[in-house]
């Protein structure tokens, strides 16, 4: 199917699309992503289940309602999860905090997965109290470019020199353009610890991570695993941050079939 929209409690209009047959299961993207992120992963998934990806507020063809709150997010979800009859739910990064985060508010989840959420653990890198401030102070300055610049480098961890490199590059334009969008993730996180909710979530939950993320990356997904009562962590060979799509389908549709 083409785009559809729905209307979130505040007026937001939301964007979606869903390919495939079977159990409905929605993905919501992390920082930087729009539907389209998912369009490889959908195709994957689409033999096994009915795929809605969405442009999470702010993103791509949704819009967007000041002030923000984390609240509305849900609320953006709960209205898709309305709209296409779905209970499961797969995030990736922040995407899949905020997809925790959903099953924990009582959102009709009836089973979560998620990649890598970014959650702090004792081994990570020390948070930057000074990325928040600094990020907000850039985005109301309107300096995007500068503000995605300081989320690769601040949050992230990538050298200058890399951040050049992107600068070059096609993709550049589009991260620019929804470099507002990193304020709501940052808000998604708190204050980065794996959240005590999670034990609030009563449904089978899974936590994938790649062998090539960093050590604590690996860490924040057991960690997140532990924290929920019917939690599963599941890690599998791939890049930073990253696993092959046909590596997530395996493991989501036995996952979300069992």
């Amino acid at each position: 199917m083409g785009m559809q929209t729905v209307t979130s409690k505040d007026g937001t209009s939301i964007a979606y699309e869903r390919t495939g047959r079977g159990p409905t299961l929605v993905l919501v993207g992390g920082a930087f992503m729009t539907r389209q992120s998912f369009t490889p992963l959908a195709a994957a998934l689409a033999p096994a289940f009915d795929v809605v990806a969405y442009d999470r507020r702010g993103r791509g063809d949704s819009t967007d309602t000041r002030p923000y709150a984390v609240d509305r997010e849900l609320e953006d979800l709960s209205a898709v999860l309305d709209a296409v009859g779905g209970s499961f739910v797969y995030g990736m990064s922040s995407g899949a905090a905020l997809a925790l985060h959903a099953a924990a508010s009582g959102l009709p989840v009836q089973r979560v997965s998620g990649m890598e959420p970014p959650y702090r653990v004792p081994d990570a890198p020390p948070v930057d109290e000074s990325y928040g401030p600094i990020l907000d102070s850039l985005l109301a300055e309107g300096r995007n470019a500068d503000a995605v610049a300081h989320f690769m480098t601040r949050a992230v961890g990538q050298p200058a020199e890399v951040v050049d490199q992107m600068k070059a590059s096609p993709m550049w334009a589009g991260l620019v353009a929804i470099a507002p969008t990193l304020a709501y993730d940052n808000a998604v996180m708190g204050d980065g610890v794996v959240p005590a909710a999670l034990s609030h979530i009563t449904v089978p939950a899974l936590i994938l991570s790649s062998t090539g993320s960093s050590p604590w990356l690996q860490a924040a997904a057991a960690a997140a695993a532990s924290a929920l009562p019917q939690g599963q962590h599941i890690a599998r060979d791939g890049g930073f941050h990253d696993l092959p799509v046909d590596v997530i389908a395996a493991v989501l549709t036995e996952f979300f079939k069992g």
